[in-house]
């Protein structure tokens, strides 16, 4: 009975131990990732550092839990502000995917010209070629679909997709071919399980109708964004006020491009242009889920 008593002491101090150990080893790595995330924003363009008060990249992919090394997906990353944060902050050992809206969306659209749709069918390979400035030799490998054009064999490898300002569209035209639902659809497909998906999106006001809000104009309301992702097959994680902006207050005749880096209705009005300006960039919701392990 004394040789067992002392057997599981013993087991109980090299538990311990090993937690210790444990414990020391993922503070380090925390202390790595943060050290390696901050060198990189350091490292970005006068520009896209200008944003960081109102966009808060640090503490938002802090919050969607990304680190060096993961398979990260980007929707609609578009001229690359987070993408060039991200290639070179997953690092060589990390993969960075772009994923384009379908091409029957852009049909939606007044600027979607013959020319452009042609122009667009090409946008993944160019997506990866003129991309090789972003981190250099030890950038994340980029590969870049869109959600119609995925392959197989890609479902189950991804830790993350991120949906930075990149549901409203996929929301107004759900009913134009179901791309919102589509969309999850194949999230869901790719993550592996335990994956998150980070959402950062303009947040309408709880009192905007919901015709207002319908992604028109930009803005959704976060109550329908959760109720959406949880239908999909998601669970809510969290959701943080990292990029709330309270001083956005849009009216019905109100859209998210009025306000920087936009400022689409105020060009020519120097006032309403600094009135913009004094607002900033619009208010957002960050939320976290995950797909059930």
């Amino acid at each position: 009975m004394k040789n067992v008593l002392q057997f599981t002491f013993l087991l109980g101090v090299l538990s311990g131990c090993t937690q210790v150990l444990y414990n020391q080893k993922s503070d380090q790595a925390d202390r790595d990732s943060g050290a390696r995330l901050e060198q990189v924003l350091d490292s970005q363009s006068a520009e896209t550092k200008s944003r960081y008060p109102y966009r808060n990249p640090a503490e938002t992919l802090r919050f969607f839990g990304i680190t060096p090394g993961m398979t990260v997906a980007e929707v609609l990353p578009g001229g690359g502000w987070y993408s060039q944060i991200l290639a070179p902050y997953l690092g060589n050992e990390g993969t960075l995917i772009g994923i384009d809206y379908p091409l029957p969306i852009f049909e939606n659209f007044d600027f979607a010209t013959p020319e452009f749709m042609e122009k667009r069918k090409s946008w993944p390979a160019e997506w990866v070629a003129n991309r090789a400035d972003w981190g250099g030799d030890n950038a994340a490998r980029l590969e870049a679909y869109r959600f119609d054009g995925i392959p197989a064999s890609l479902n189950g490898t991804v830790d993350s997709v991120l949906f930075i300002r990149a549901l409203h569209n996929l929301a107004r035209f759900e009913a134009d071919g179901q791309h919102f639902s589509k969309a999850l659809s194949v999230c869901h497909d790719l993550l592996k399980p335990g994956g998150t998906i980070g959402i950062v999106q303009h947040a309408a006001p709880d009192s905007a109708s919901d015709e207002w809000a319908d992604g028109s104009r930009g803005y959704l309301k976060a109550e329908w964004v959760k109720s959406q992702l949880v239908k999909a097959g998601f669970e809510f994680v969290n959701s943080a006020t990292i990029n709330a902006n309270t001083k956005d207050k849009p009216g019905e005749a109100d859209s998210v491009w009025r306000l920087p880096p936009s400022l689409a209705t105020s060009q020519d009005d120097p006032m309403l242009k600094a009135q913009y300006l004094a607002i900033g960039e619009t208010n957002r919701m960050t939320l976290l889920f995950r797909k059930p392990r």
